[in-house]
Formats: structure tokens, sequence, C-alpha cells
């Protein structure tokens, strides 16, 4: 798995989404809401696949401790510049340590989706898991399932962010149990036009494939059918 991310993606990453509609508040207020809402602590929190630290950033307003871990170099440098008192770690969710326990640890945006196989997701889930502290939750936004992802899927976009104007427009496929997402982005500003190709390769894991994963790490698992993009969110539980 490499970092997947083109670096001029990184410097528009938050603009854009924000001017999409993308409420990192709201979302990160809801996650938190729910593991109250089901008897957890909420005293310190890991966000794993943090990115740019958008979800970050807001459940920082939340817990009283937080950090992030990311594997594209480029993201992480923009989370250590909005967030330079967070603790953010260059890592790779398949695999690492942190020598830390937290009452929650997230996985948002779907970047579950970016492991290749369920060797892969077992390894993911188990290694979140592991900085479960007992009783602890922890919560994926995964990708779509095989039965609800729409192959040949166009979408589009123009938003107006930090004095730019950047055009993004997607189409989707099938390879097999991997979606393939090309996305195509025209950024132009007062110093000229730019463009970038951004190609996601995303597996389509079943809703059995997580669960199973979630068990064979010890946790208790739920699936809420809601979520941030529509995809739902599995909410597991550390005995």
């Amino acid at each position: 798995m490499t970092s997947g991310y083109p670096v001029e993606l990184a410097e528009i990453y938050d603009g854009f989404y924000a001017s999409r509609g993308k409420d990192h508040s709201a979302e990160a207020a809801s996650v938190i809401e729910l593991v109250r809402r089901r008897g957890g602590s909420a005293g310190s929190l890991l966000d794993v696949a943090c990115g740019t630290g958008a979800h970050l950033r807001r459940f920082a307003q939340f817990c009283p401790h937080v950090e992030g871990l990311e594997l594209s170099a480029d993201m992480l440098a923009v989370a250590r510049r909005t967030l330079p008192n967070v603790p953010l770690h260059h890592g790779d969710m398949r695999d690492f340590s942190l020598g830390s326990r937290f009452d929650v640890v997230t996985c948002m945006f779907s970047s579950i989706g970016h492991l290749a196989d369920t060797a892969e997701l077992n390894a993911g889930i188990g290694a979140m898991a592991e900085h479960l502290s007992s009783g602890g939750t922890l919560v994926i936004e995964p990708w779509w399932f095989p039965d609800t992802f729409l192959p040949g899927y166009v979408a589009g976009d123009v938003v107006e962010s930090d004095g730019r104007t950047i055009a993004r427009v997607s189409h989707s496929t099938v390879e097999g149990r991997i979606s393939r997402v090309e996305v195509h982005y025209v950024v132009a500003g007062p110093d000229g036009i730019a463009s970038f190709v951004d190609v996601h390769h995303i597996t389509l894991f079943t809703r059995e494939e997580y669960e199973t994963a979630f068990r064979t790490a010890g946790c208790a698992v739920d699936y809420l059918a809601s979520g941030p993009s529509g995809r739902g969110l599995f909410i597991g539980t550390r005995p």
C-alpha cells in the first residue's frame, strides 16, 4: 500500500471538501456522541489515516488528548502546520505500535478501503484494536460494499476556495474486488492554472469481512447504516 496522494492534492484537500459541503465538525461531534451514548469514554482519541487533520482538529474540541497517524508524508506535513501541539505519527495502519492506548480509535472517510485484501484488513483493524483501552471504542467508516458500489458513476464539482477555483471530475469502475476511482483536478488561481490526476484503488470489502476482522481483533461490533458519507459506520468495543 502506498500513500496514493499527489503533492498538489494535500494543499487543496481541506479547502475543496469544505467548499463542497463536507462538515468535519458535525461528523466529529456525531462520532463522539455515538461513543458516549454507548457508555464509552472520550478522554483520549487516536485518528488513524488522519490525512491533513481535518477530523482531528474537531475531535480535539471534544477530547482532552488526541493523536494522529498518517502514511502520506505530504498530508502529514499539512496536518503538522495546522496542529502544531498534537502528536502526529508517520505510520502504516497495517502495522504500527505507538506504545499508548486510547479510549477511542477512529478511521474516517473510508480510508480503510485502501487496504488490499482481507489479510491486510485483519492486520489493520487488529493494530487499531491493540491501541484501545479496556472498554475502548473503535469507529471505522467503511468504503462501499460490493453490492452498494455503482460502477460507471461520475461525479463533478466546481468550488471556490482560498482565492482559487477548483474543478474535480471523477469516474469509477470495478476490477474484480477493487473499485478504481480516477479523479481529474483543475486548479486556477492568480498564478495560473494547474491540473493533475489522482487514481485510487479501493477494496470492496463485504460487511461480513469487516465484522469478522473486528471479532478477530477481540471486539464486539455493530454496523450503523447511516454515516457521514452514506456508507455507514462500524462501531467496535474492546471488552
